[in-house]
């Protein structure tokens, strides 16, 4: 998780829109490279992300389910976008639109996670501002955390549900 000091600031960082934030990380989510984008834009050194956990920018206004969501999915191999708000080391926060990858070693096998992260577009990221903080809000209501995602990730299905979509389908079409 993101580090217990860290105090949010509620200032909203950006980055170029020919920038791309870019991590690779084990099959624990222990992050094995990061770019200079990234470290710029969470206001990292090489030598404080590498080796530590991903959710380490982790920002606490983000759904659960969200990453539940993209978990499930890369661990079976696949593709996932999902618009994610982060941590910067010093409370600020950012948006970006990931592209997360499984990558494989020679037998087939997942031995990592490879993510690209784009500045978000505003229309989209306009909606998933107004998603968010209700499934956030879902999660925070159930004493239970287990209980809290498991009624957030329904929200999210429902929701899929009634679009006729999957999520990747529902982002691209924001």
């Amino acid at each position: 998780m993101a580090h217990p000091d860290i105090r949010l600031t509620g200032v909203e960082r950006s980055f170029d829109s020919d920038e791309i934030i870019v991590s690779k990380t084990d099959t624990k989510g222990i992050i094995t490279y990061a770019n200079r984008t990234f470290l710029k834009v969470a206001s990292y050194a090489e030598n404080e992300l590498v080796g530590q956990s991903h959710n380490i920018i982790r920002h606490p206004e983000m759904p659960r389910c969200i990453f539940k969501y993209l978990w499930d999915t890369i661990s079976i191999g696949k593709e996932v976008f999902a618009y994610v708000i982060n941590l910067a080391k010093n409370g600020d926060h950012y948006w970006v639109y990931a592209h997360v990858t499984p990558s494989f070693g020679e037998n087939g096998k997942v031995i990592g996670y490879h993510s690209s992260r784009r500045v978000p577009k505003a229309g989209p990221l306009a909606e998933i501002k107004k998603l968010y903080p209700v499934l956030l809000a879902e999660e925070q209501r159930h004493s239970s955390p287990k209980e809290g995602l498991d009624t957030s990730m329904k929200m999210v299905l429902s929701l899929l549900n009634k679009k006729g979509v999957d999520y990747d389908q529902f982002i691209h079409c924001l």
